[in-house]
C-alpha cells in the first residue's frame, strides 16, 4: 500500500517516510504542490499525508484536484498550522483528518489506520517480523500463515509490541494498555504474560525474540538465530 508524503523539510520527510515503511507501507516522497498531480497520476496511492506550508502554496489548494485524480485517497493534513481556524479550514477543505507538528509517531500511524477503515478505505498491511504477523485492522496474529491463539492479555501485549516493532515500549505504556492504568503493582503480572508470550512464540518457531532492555520495557524484533 503506498502513501504520497509532500512535505518540503527533508528531516521531516524522510522521518516520516522511514516510520510508515517499517509499518509495512511504501512511502514516496514529493516537496511541492507542482508535483502531487503528477505523482498521484503515476501511483495509486491510498493516504496522502500533506503538508500546509509549501514552497509554492498553501497544501490546502490541492485537496480538491486530489481528489479528483484519486477518488478514493485518505488526506491527512500534517501541518505546524495549528489554530482553530487552520483545523475548520483544513476539515471544510476536504481533508479526512488534521494532525499537529509536532507530532508523536504512533499517532500518525493510527491516524493513518483510522483513515483506512472509513468506508471506502483500504485495509492496513499487517506488521510482519520472522515468520509472526500481526494484523492490525482484525488484530489478530498468525505464525507462517497459521493462526495464534492465545489468551487475551497476551495478545494485547504481542499488539503493543508488534505495533511498535523494533522499538522499546516503556513498562508505563504496556501498563496502560493491558490494564487501563500506569500502576506499578501490576509489573509482576505484566513481567509474568510477557514471560509465557516469549515462551509460546519460541515454541511455534515464530523466529522472533522479545527482548527488555534493563529498566525501560519490551520490545520484539527478529531473532538473531541460535
Amino acid at each position: 500500500m503506498r502513501i504520497l508524503i509532500v512535505e518540503d523539510q527533508p528531516d521531516i520527510s524522510t522521518l516520516i517516510a522511514d516510520r510508515v515503511r517499517r509499518a509495512g507501507y511504501f512511502p514516496d516522497c514529493v516537496r511541492a504542490l507542482a508535483d502531487v498531480p503528477g505523482a498521484l497520476g503515476a501511483r495509486d496511492y491510498a493516504v496522502m499525508l500533506l503538508d500546509r506550508r509549501l514552497p509554492d502554496g498553501d497544501g490546502l489548494s490541492i485537496v480538491a484536484a486530489a481528489k479528483r485524480i484519486r477518488p478514493g485517497i485518505r488526506i491527512l493534513a500534517v501541518t505546524a498550522a495549528r489554530s482553530i481556524e487552520d483545523r475548520v479550514d483544513g476539515l471544510d477543505a476536504g481533508v479526512d483528518d488534521y494532525l499537529t507538528k509536532p507530532f508523536s509517531p504512533e499517532e500518525l500511524l493510527a491516524r493513518i489506520r483510522a483513515s483506512l477503515r472509513r468506508p471506502g478505505g483500504e485495509a492496513a498491511p499487517p506488521v510482519v517480523v520472522g515468520r509472526l504477523a500481526f494484523d492490525l485492522n482484525s488484530e489478530s496474529a498468525s505464525i507462517g500463515g497459521h493462526p495464534l491463539v492465545v489468551p487475551k492479555r497476551e495478545l494485547v501485549l504481542l499488539g503493543a509490541l508488534m505495533r511498535r516493532a523494533g522499538r522499546a515500549v516503556t513498562f508505563s505504556t504496556l501498563l496502560e494498555e493491558l490494564y487501563g492504568a500506569d500502576d506499578p503493582s501490576h509489573i509482576g503480572a505484566l513481567k509474568m504474560v510477557a514471560m509465557r508470550l516469549r515462551q509460546r512464540l519460541k515454541d511455534q518457531q515464530a523466529d522472533v525474540e522479545i527482548h527488555a532492555p534493563r529498566g525501560i520495557g519490551y520490545l520484539i524484533r527478529e531473532a538473531h538465530g541460535p
